[in-house]
């Protein structure tokens, strides 16, 4: 089997949209599957206004065209609503071409929070964009009926996963905790308005406040804050050590559709804060033992006060977060990835399962 995977989110950005679908590729292709991805990175790009590490393709449909003709994809996946995707989209609605989309972004609330535009207007950009799709995926269901609300009821579920052979509770923290004060609050994303930093770093707190990551709202921030302890992007080991160091992790976006942290954070065996939002009530649930209310003890909490949540989640074990982390396999999240998938015909893509799958029943 041959799928073409259209993004504008891709390496060497760093958020969780790419590391989903670079993951998700990889796994793929251990099951066999060729995946063909067309990425910013392949083309001339420019900045994208306020985010000059986010580069948006300058290229054709002819091109977009020729590149998905050549490779022969017997599935399409279009994961982001920039420029390649509109390019990939208008290619395959001219040649009759099913194709499949995913909602990675709340857009119409990033919008509203940057540069103040009405959310309704974005909306109607975006249901003209996924409404031809044969299905969108989406991470939660919580997040289906949103879209279900906004006129996109045609959602397929695609959850997230968690590299469990990095993010683990053996891992030692991160040298710069050492000599930080606890109980330690830590945040790990972009530092940026619409992820909502400052509301962490503002909050009430006994202990120290650790950030991870990079963004333009960076600079502004440690200037206003500077008890607070910045330590910018970290990736691999370096970040699962940060979360093996802290004693909390503070999740204040208000417009994340999941939020890959928080899993993160529970798979090192960290309790994750939040307010009682989609993402955190996703993942944390709203008494703070998963969204089901069936995690083996307390794994954080959310409140409208954050730094109640912050306090709150501290009385969870770390073993009960490990557990309630490591149920967010990616072979699961991967089965349901091809399970939602359509040929260029709109007949569902045969299942090919994970290789451990296969040994399993071996």
């Amino acid at each position: 089997m041959k799928l073409t995977l259209v993004t504008d989110a891709w390496e060497p950005q760093v958020n969780g949209v790419v590391r989903t679908l670079s993951t998700t590729a990889k796994l793929l292709a251990g099951r066999g599957i060729r995946v063909q991805v067309i990425s910013p990175d392949q083309f001339m790009s420019v900045p994208m206004p306020s985010y000059p590490e986010i580069r948006l393709a300058m290229t054709t449909r002819r091109r977009i065209a020729r590149m998905i003709r050549e490779f022969a994809p017997d599935a399409l996946h279009i994961a982001t609503e920039g420029p390649l995707g509109w390019l990939a989209r208008g290619w395959a609605l001219q040649q009759g071409f099913a194709f499949t989309t995913s909602f990675h972004t709340r857009f119409p609330d990033y919008v509203a929070a940057r540069i103040g535009i009405n959310p309704d207007r974005v909306w109607r950009v975006l249901r003209r964009f996924h409404g031809p799709a044969s299905a969108v995926m989406v991470a939660t269901p919580r997040l289906a009926a949103e879209l279900a609300g906004h006129g996109l009821s045609h959602t397929r579920l695609w959850a997230r996963g968690v590299d469990t052979d990095l993010f683990r509770p053996d891992i030692a923290p991160h040298p710069a905790a050492a000599d930080l004060k606890r109980p330690l609050a830590l945040h790990v994303g972009r530092v940026a308005v619409e992820k909502n930093v400052e509301a962490f770093l503002a909050a009430p707190w006994t202990g120290d406040k650790l950030v991870v990551g990079d963004g333009p709202a960076l600079d502004g921030l440690q200037k206003k804050y500077p008890n607070a302890h910045f330590l910018g992007a970290l990736h691999g080991p370096a970040l699962a050590s940060a979360y093996a160091a802290a004693d909390v992790l503070a999740f204040p976006s208000r417009t994340d559709t999941f939020g890959l942290v928080m899993i993160e954070a529970l798979a090192c065996g960290t309790p994750v804060a939040g307010y009682p939002v989609p993402g955190p009530l996703d993942v944390v649930g709203e008494g703070g033992f998963g969204p089901d209310g069936r995690a083996s003890g307390r794994i954080g909490a959310v409140a409208h006060e954050l730094s109640d949540a912050m306090t709150r989640a501290l009385g969870a074990r770390r073993a009960d977060c490990v557990a309630h982390g490591r149920r967010h396999g990616w072979d699961r999240a991967v089965d349901q990835f091809l399970a939602a998938l359509v040929q260029g015909d709109g007949a569902p893509v045969p299942f090919v399962a994970a290789p451990s799958a296969l040994q399993a029943v071996a």
